[in-house]
């Protein structure tokens, strides 16, 4: 399962995120940075880069933010 992005990006929106993807899979919403869970490849390169600590390995997301990875994937399906 590909990394999502959840809560704390609500905002934020920074994009350091997306600048260090080498699969450029993470894309802007109007509210939220959102990963492609069909072109990442799961390297984990984001996780590190994200200044507010909101992406997560889609197993292993805070029980607050689980939602969030169907968030992540329906981004995807309704573009």
């Amino acid at each position: 399962m590909a990394y999502i992005i959840a809560q704390p990006c609500i905002g934020v929106k920074t994009a350091a995120c997306a600048a260090i993807c080498p699969v450029d899979c993470i894309h802007p919403g109007t509210d939220q940075m959102y990963i492609d869970p069909v072109v990442c490849i799961d390297c984990g390169a984001c996780e590190p880069e994200c200044p507010v600590e909101a992406i997560f390995e889609a197993e292993h997301t805070p029980e607050p933010w689980r939602s969030y990875v169907g968030k992540n994937a329906d981004f995807f399906r309704k573009a």
